[in-house]
């Protein structure tokens, strides 16, 4: 399925989530003022490059270059699909965690799938940019908060495609398995010319899964009822 609108109404404007995508679409138009040759130089020393971490994890550059990586995008589709994911499922989450818990989230998560695919490919030489990670683990924080959350999108059908709604559970849970059997087949493949670091996106979902759980025994969760009920009131609209 590819995603377009999930059916969970929110108590408060996503301040924060609004404002990583702002700086998000900021940086990417600053890219765009670069020839592609510059633009790979400073990827090049501004991002992560899993060989420099690996030589010295523990440094400050190793951690800017980790930051900055979460803001730089390798091209239009790249920067469309995180932005669309993070404005899908990102909002609900700020709101149910609160923007602290959500920051930490999104920002170690973040961390967490940078090391991930540096693990798995530490000698290579290949920038890693985007922010799939942090993202991913605000997806692996959707599933646990709202895993029956009705999900909106399109479902391609060979050469043609319909609408249909899939629980939250059902659409996340398959991003992963699909991030999983992706990551693992590329292992050992030729990546001289880059491509999707699978291992990134898993590192992340996993992180936000696991600070979701500890989460929700710190911050107040509303009631079962006026969740439920919430719920009811945004089919209602979404059905006139």
């Amino acid at each position: 399925m590819f995603p377009m609108q999930d059916l969970n109404p929110r108590r408060r404007t996503p301040i924060l989530t609004y404002a990583l995508i702002v700086l998000n679409v900021i940086v990417f138009i600053w890219e765009l003022s670069f020839s592609q040759q510059q633009l790979e130089q400073i990827f090049m020393q501004l991002s992560v490059v899993p060989a420099n971490v690996t030589r010295d994890p523990f440094s400050l550059e190793t951690f800017l270059d980790i930051v900055r990586s979460m803001f730089f995008h390798g091209g239009y589709d790249h920067i469309f699909g995180n932005m669309l994911y993070l404005w899908l499922f990102g909002d609900n989450v700020e709101d149910r965690l609160g923007g602290i818990f959500f920051l930490i989230l999104y920002f170690v998560s973040g961390f967490v799938a940078a090391i991930a695919q540096v693990l798995i490919s530490p000698e290579s030489t290949i920038p890693l940019v985007g922010a799939s990670g942090a993202i991913a683990g605000v997806l692996g924080s959707y599933l646990i908060l709202f895993p029956g959350v009705k999900v909106r999108g399109i479902v391609p059908l060979g050469r043609i495609a319909q609408m249909a709604e899939w629980p939250a559970w059902l659409v996340l849970g398959f991003w992963f398995v699909l991030q999983l059997i992706n990551g693992f087949a590329s292992l050992g493949a030729d990546s001289a010319y880059g491509g999707v670091a699978f291992f990134a996106h898993v590192g992340g979902f996993i992180a936000g899964v696991v600070l979701t759980g500890l989460f929700m025994g710190l911050a107040p969760q509303p009631p079962a009822a006026e969740r439920r009920q919430l719920l009811y009131q945004r089919a209602a609209r979404q059905q006139r």
